[in-house]
């Protein structure tokens, strides 16, 4: 089937909901993760310190969504009901049938959970099997480990690094490392990611 570009969805696991990112979410994704300097280290910092500075930053990814540059959910912890972070498709390219997943943050207390991988299991699923995406990429700064290993976790695969890609906040060059999973490389990952939900 050929590919088409991804709709505002909702999508929902065991412990996460994926549902189309608003302003009226704008509270309880401060109340996650805002003033925290490790969370908004690698999203091109500093750390939003009030309600309004993170409320520019989100009126900003709304507003590349309504030219149709991002499709960006709130990621919904289920137990709590709450917004606990954001997460964007981005760099949509439905001719060549590819798409990114990036723009992604989670409050801290939900590092090392379930979370991340029940957010991605959503996003992959939905983007190769309903969407029909060919390439699924994933991209991080080189010096943030943390989000490599993350990755490479989901199954991607790593296909190399741009020097001086991105210069950051600071000043300082970032290199980007770039990782990938194709059409015929999903189901081997699906099913790995989802023997580590079952495992814990």
């Amino acid at each position: 089937m050929p590919a088409s570009f991804p709709l505002h969805v909702t999508l929902t696991s065991r412990h996460v909901r994926l549902e189309p990112l608003t302003m009226d979410h704008l509270g309880e994704l401060f109340a996650a993760g805002g003033r925290d300097e490790e969370v908004w280290r690698w999203q091109g910092g500093p750390a939003p310190q009030t309600q309004e500075e993170l409320g520019g930053k989100l009126a900003m990814l709304l507003e590349g969504a309504g030219r149709g540059e991002y499709v960006p959910f709130a990621v919904i912890h289920r137990a709590s009901g709450q917004a606990i972070g954001w997460t964007t498709y981005m760099d949509i390219d439905v001719a060549n049938e590819r798409l990114e997943i990036g723009w992604t943050w989670y409050g801290r207390a939900y590092w090392r959970t379930t979370v991340n991988t029940e957010s991605k299991l959503l996003l992959l699923t939905h983007a190769f099997e309903d969407l029909g995406m060919g390439r699924v990429q994933l991209k991080t700064d080189h010096l943030n480990h943390r989000s490599q290993a993350a990755i490479a976790r989901l199954g991607a695969h790593r296909e190399g690094v741009l020097r001086r890609h991105h210069r950051r906040p600071d000043g300082t060059w970032r290199d980007t490392v770039y990782f990938s999973i194709l059409a015929r490389e999903w189901p081997a990952a699906k099913e790995r990611m989802a023997a580590r939900l079952v495992q814990g």
